[in-house]
């Protein structure tokens, strides 16, 4: 069938490459993706990884400020794809574009729905402790992420992973899952599941706010959780003396100092520095202070002269 892809971020690259080794079979007519952005210090223009992509391929590329404005849907409607095809893409789509091919739009979601529908679906599985997630195919409406399911497979959340190393997996079920769901389609043996609002969450976008540590509040448990969560991006962040850090890896640990108050550093250890929390302690492994490289946690300690007792505050404007 001809295909519309809509994509931007390199978690819908994989999929890009499953629909051109699928070439024989569905037709990319073009890619549409986000508009170049300045970027950096110079405000250079960046190019989205899709944008890359495609172009490597040899796929037209257009990038509308909006697709919902006119003359994008009629565009659309002119080149007459059987299907639209989004991944990662960014922008909400209107139903009357996505009423113009006759099988619809096609969602490649990284979660199981319902749960996690929205922005932000592989960083709060980690965040909230899930012990599995996984890719599902949806045909989609205005509505976000409400449409009924044609496809899904699972994948682990193992106990180590953050997003930079769950999501490339992810990412890379997508592509076949979704050349599938358009195989059955043309040929008539698959039926979309509605969704059932059982289970339901919302994956809110995430920001650096999120990222932001409080000891005095938060379990030991939680804030590695949060730690995995938002590495890379955007980040989880605590201040150690006057000092705002990047915490880049930590560890609960069972057996600790029991008289340390939360939001304290109950101990110095040649791993780390342990911080106290409401329960458990938390042992910080590794972090990057701003503007410098990343360092072991215990070389940090021992050049800023840390010691057990110092204050671990939250960044100022966490929540």
């Amino acid at each position: 069938m001809k295909v519309l892809f809509f994509g931007t971020s390199s978690f819908a690259v994989p999929t890009l490459n499953a629909l051109y080794e699928a070439a024989s079979r569905h037709e990319v007519i073009a890619v549409v993706t986000q508009p170049d952005k300045p970027s950096g210090r110079g405000m250079k223009l960046s190019l989205s990884p899709i944008k890359v992509r495609a172009e490597e391929l040899g796929y037209r590329v257009l990038q509308p400020e909006k697709v919902r404005r006119q003359p994008f849907p009629a565009e659309v409607a002119e080149m007459k794809p059987d299907a639209l095809v989004v991944v990662s893409f960014g922008q909400i789509i209107s139903q009357s574009v996505l009423d113009i091919p006759r099988y619809g739009g096609i969602n490649v979601h990284g979660s199981l729905l319902p749960r996690w529908r929205g922005a932000a679906p592989i960083h709060w599985a980690i965040m909230e402790g899930d012990a599995q997630t996984g890719v599902a195919t949806m045909q989609m409406e205005a509505s976000l992420d409400t449409g009924p399911v044609y496809l899904e497979t699972r994948e682990p959340i193992r106990p180590d992973d953050t997003v930079g190393t769950l999501e490339p997996r992810l990412s890379a079920l997508g592509g076949p899952l979704l050349v599938e769901t358009l195989d059955r389609l043309e040929a008539g043996d698959i039926t979309a599941t509605p969704q059932t609002e059982d289970g339901m969450t919302y994956a809110r976008p995430v920001t650096r706010e999120n990222g932001f540590l409080d000891p005095r509040t938060e379990p030991a448990t939680q804030m590695e959780r949060k730690i995995r969560a938002l590495s890379p991006r955007p980040g989880a962040w605590l201040i150690f003396g006057d000092k705002l850090v990047k915490v880049l890896a930590a560890e609960v640990v069972p057996d600790s100092p029991q008289d340390a108050p939360p939001g304290t550093i109950a101990a110095l250890t040649r791993t780390g520095v342990l911080v106290a929390t409401p329960d458990g302690t938390l042992l910080v492994t590794r972090l990057q202070p701003e503007n410098k490289a990343a360092m072991s946690a215990a070389d940090y300690a021992r050049g800023s002269r840390l010691g057990v007792g110092d204050i671990v505050a939250q960044p100022s404007g966490g929540g």
